[in-house]
């Protein structure tokens, strides 16, 4: 093995748990944290898009870390120098709340780790592969599996760690102890300067080589793999750091006797990519080659089709909670095993044919043209959010007209310590259209009346949410409550009533409940049926170092 490469993966393990604790905790940290450091909190589908927006940023600047490693600094400079960056970032994010404009320190913080994690990451993986020459490119297989293990070994501490520091230490320490373990991850790889194969930068021949005509056919043929068939499986895999964190909220998160977290359930996919990719490298590619050959298209292939089932295990799972039931978190981590599956058949395969299917001085720029795949994904997921959000404001008015449905519901509750699953109320709205009731979960229930449009999900809309209070107790000693109560944010109004009443003008979206899941399936299953005649006629053609 080759001397530098377990300073590579010492470096990656800790700064993958840098990024993975902080984007563990970001989802819910906006919807629910956000509004006590003197922001706002966002609803789902905004914190949503902005997650997803910032997972998308992370992987367009690959492009620009591998622009600046193959023509001007190399590999070893680009990365010490945004890994710099990249600590700054979590410095930012620590700091939120401190002094200043909360957003001015998120967005700030934010810009700087995707500008650090995501210049680094084309650079990271390439350097691996130039370990490695012909005569011992047989492990090159090997080794990318070692690196994605260390990447996952990082993660999957920091999804169990930093969600459960968020909830009783607050903002400031889960996202500052992902700061410490950049810098560490920093320290990690200087280390191993003098032990690392130096590729230099090639200037003006790396262009050259890009803009060949077999340069363009190269870039030309990955590029569709990876925009139109990879990102489709990105843009269902991410939303496991926010729609489905935010499902598991409204599932029991009991397992085995363990009270979970809803943040902690995203550590399932790093815990099995550590117990699969053993599994998979000396089990099922072994038996399986033995009867039809593997070749790295046909995994993918077999990835795509995977995804379509993880996403309708975690559809029907929501049909239950949308009919008010409060299913097992188990049915998500059957949705991760088969994910996490995917996962391994698509990205880490992609990651090794980026590298081999690349001309020799483009190695970086190709890691950089698949890690886009990502930001395509995640581009969509958030356009897709902004695209169904109906627009809301909250109305400072409690609607008259719908006192009389609310105290029947609140009547029900006390006497079943439920929400009914139909109501149908006889009152009128504000504009004398009917007043509608849709159950959302266990938890929450709506009752809607059309404004002066006289449609229902449009802006106009007059929304009454009914939400069932938080056991106090369950929520005492946290960060969160104690800082509520310190600056008086607790509600106050009514304290005896079990449920609370939140008045919106427009809000939700177009796509509520399973709906959203079955859309995104569908989506999934439609690029799957497309990649088969692709894969069918696709031809590779390896490059590697001499």
């Amino acid at each position: 093995m080759p001397g530098g490469i377990p300073y590579i993966i010492s470096n990656e393990a800790a700064e993958r748990f840098s990024f993975y604790g902080m984007k563990a905790a970001l989802a819910i940290f906006l919807a629910n944290y956000l509004g006590v450091l003197g922001g706002s909190d966002l609803n789902q589908s905004q914190a949503t898009s902005y997650v997803s927006y910032f997972t998308g940023a992370v992987y367009f600047t690959p492009l620009l870390g591998a622009l600046i490693a193959d023509t001007f600094f190399g590999k070893y400079r680009t990365i010490v120098t945004l890994s710099i960056v990249y600590c700054l970032g979590h410095l930012s994010l620590a700091f939120m709340g401190v002094g200043g404009v909360v957003q001015g320190w998120l967005l700030a913080g934010l810009g700087m780790i995707a500008l650090g994690a995501g210049g680094i990451k084309p650079c990271v993986s390439a350097h691996v592969g130039d370990q490695f020459g012909k005569e011992n490119q047989h492990l090159l297989p090997r080794i990318f599996n070692i690196f994605y293990f260390s990447i996952n070994t990082g993660a999957v501490i920091s999804n169990l760690l930093i969600p459960w520091v968020l909830k009783w230490y607050g903002p400031h320490w889960a996202f500052g102890i992902p700061g410490v373990l950049m810098a560490l991850a920093t320290v990690c790889f200087l280390m191993g300067r003098h032990k690392f194969v130096h590729i230099p930068a090639q200037g003006i021949s790396f262009l050259k080589e890009v803009f060949s005509r077999e340069g363009i056919i190269v870039l030309l043929k990955l590029m569709v793999l990876f925009y139109v068939f990879v990102s489709m499986f990105w843009c269902l895999f991410d939303q496991t750091a926010t729609t489905l964190v935010f499902q598991a909220e409204k599932m029991d998160l009991n397992l085995l006797g363990i009270d979970l977290l809803p943040s902690q359930i995203q550590a399932f996919n790093p815990f099995l990519i550590l117990v699969l990719i053993p599994l998979f490298t000396f089990v099922i590619y072994p038996k399986v080659g033995k009867i039809v050959r593997l070749t790295p298209l046909r995994k993918v292939g077999a990835g795509l089709f995977l995804t379509i089932l993880s996403f309708a295990i975690v559809s029907w799972a929501q049909e239950a909670i949308d009919r008010g039931e409060t299913p097992s978190v188990a049915w998500q981590l059957l949705a991760y095993l088969i994910l996490t599956s995917a996962e391994i058949l698509i990205s880490i395969v992609c990651l090794e044919f980026a590298y081999t299917q690349a001309m020799p001085k483009m190695k970086s720029f190709i890691m950089s043209i698949f890690l886009l795949s990502v930001f395509v994904g995640n581009l969509m997921t958030g356009l897709i959010n902004d695209f169904i959000r109906i627009p809301e404001s909250d109305s400072k008015l409690t609607q008259s007209e719908f006192t009389e449905p609310t105290k029947q519901i609140a009547a029900y509750f006390e006497e079943n310590q439920k929400l009914p699953v139909d109501f149908e109320p006889k009152a009128k709205g504000p504009k004398g259209n009917a007043i509608t009731y849709q159950l959302l979960h266990a938890g929450a229930a709506r009752l809607s009346s059309a404004g002066p449009d006289g449609e229902l999900k449009t802006e106009d809309d007059f929304n009454t949410i009914i939400s069932v209070k938080k056991k106090e107790q369950e929520e005492e000693g946290t960060w969160l409550y104690n800082e509520k109560n310190k600056l008086g944010m607790l509600q106050t109004d009514d304290p005896d009533s079990p449920l609370e009443l939140t008045h919106k003008i427009g809000g939700g979206t177009k796509l509520e409940g399973a709906a959203y899941f079955w859309f995104f399936t569908g989506l999934m299953a439609t690029v799957a049926i497309l990649f088969l005649p692709f894969a069918y006629f696709y031809k590779e053609k390896t490059y590697l170092q001499s």
